[in-house]
């Protein structure tokens, strides 16, 4: 039990400059493989710890684990979302509940750089947010003053509240998800942006490009934010399909000289394969494309050098020509 303190202690002490910062609550303190604490994902909001077993063998030490979070951390509650598919591959049971102290509300509010939240940490995407995201989120505001932006795959509307502080033009959200859609309109109004002409499109974002391509609609600024496409090696190559069929019609209506933010969190693509899925896009689309920035996962989420699998986040800042 000794071990895993001193793992689950450093983890901490490497994240305590983001303990120390007012302006956010709300970050990964434990990322399993790269902590060297295998299948252990531990996020903090605001005074609660949302928590993932995601193997066999962390799971065994479930128990103590908790303890010692409690412990060190002393939050007001551990909740688990331990409801993930790769358990199964395991024979785990997908699992959910308080495992210490009070139960987290419905919808709690955090804060990320000084924006405003609410975070549904009880059934939202993978534990309320995506908190790797963090940091892309801050560097993309350079490229928002005065433009007119497309959020796609919004969710609760992260990217959305950052560029609309940044000076954004008017900005579209497009999400499939209802409740997630709805919960982006609060987030922005959270944040004193109720007021703004902003477009909530509730569609699925493929049709929704081909439908702007084919009205000839433009934007200055695009965000590619999508889901996983790829969970497993043979789900690779249609991934890179969706991949490049979403960027080959976002570049179709980047205004000249827009700018293309897209990303993979599919770990199984590469990001020499995403950037060369991302040629092929440009090609067919007839864009010359500029690449100005390359982005990763937020640094609560570090990748270890000898577990190269923990690299799975990749964005490109494009200048589309």
């Amino acid at each position: 039990i000794l071990a895993w303190q001193r793992r689950l202690e450093r983890a901490f002490a490497s994240r305590q400059a983001l303990a120390d910062d007012p302006s956010t609550d709300a970050y990964r303190l434990v990322n399993a493989e790269s902590d060297l604490l295998p299948g252990l994902i531990l996020d903090r909001y605001g005074d609660y710890l949302v928590v993932q077993f995601l193997t066999l063998g962390i799971e065994w030490w479930k128990a103590e684990l908790v303890s010692l979070m409690a412990d060190l951390l002393r939050p007001r509650g551990i909740y688990e979302r331990s409801d993930v598919e790769v358990r199964e591959k395991e024979g785990l049971a997908q699992v959910t509940g308080l495992l210490h102290g009070e139960e987290p509300p419905d919808l709690m509010e955090v804060t990320e750089n000084g924006h405003r939240f609410l975070v549904d940490v009880k059934t939202g995407q993978k534990t309320g947010f995506y908190l790797d995201q963090r940091e892309n989120r801050q560097k993309l505001t350079r490229y928002c003053r005065g433009k007119e932006v497309l959020n796609c795959f919004a969710y609760t509307g992260a990217f959305a509240v950052y560029a609309a502080a940044s000076g954004a033009g008017r900005i579209t959200n497009v999400e499939s998800s209802a409740e997630a859609l709805e919960l982006a309109r609060r987030n922005m109004a959270l944040n004193g942006f109720a007021e703004r002409d902003d477009e909530y499109v509730e569609d699925d974002v493929f049709q929704v490009l081909r439908e702007y391509r084919d009205r000839g609609r433009t934007f200055d600024l695009i965000i590619l934010d999508p889901p996983k496409f790829a969970y497993s090696q043979d789900q690779v190559e249609s991934a890179c399909r969706g991949y490049k069929d979403i960027n080959l019609l976002a570049m179709q209506i980047t205004a000249p000289g827009g700018i293309l933010s897209t990303f993979s969190c599919s770990g199984l693509v590469s990001s020499d394969l995403f950037q060369k899925v991302l040629f092929g896009a440009s090609v067919d689309a007839r864009r010359n494309v500029h690449i100005i920035e390359k982005l990763s996962q937020a640094s609560d989420h570090p990748i270890l050098l000898t577990f190269p699998e923990s690299e799975y986040l990749k964005g490109l800042v494009c200048r589309v020509l």
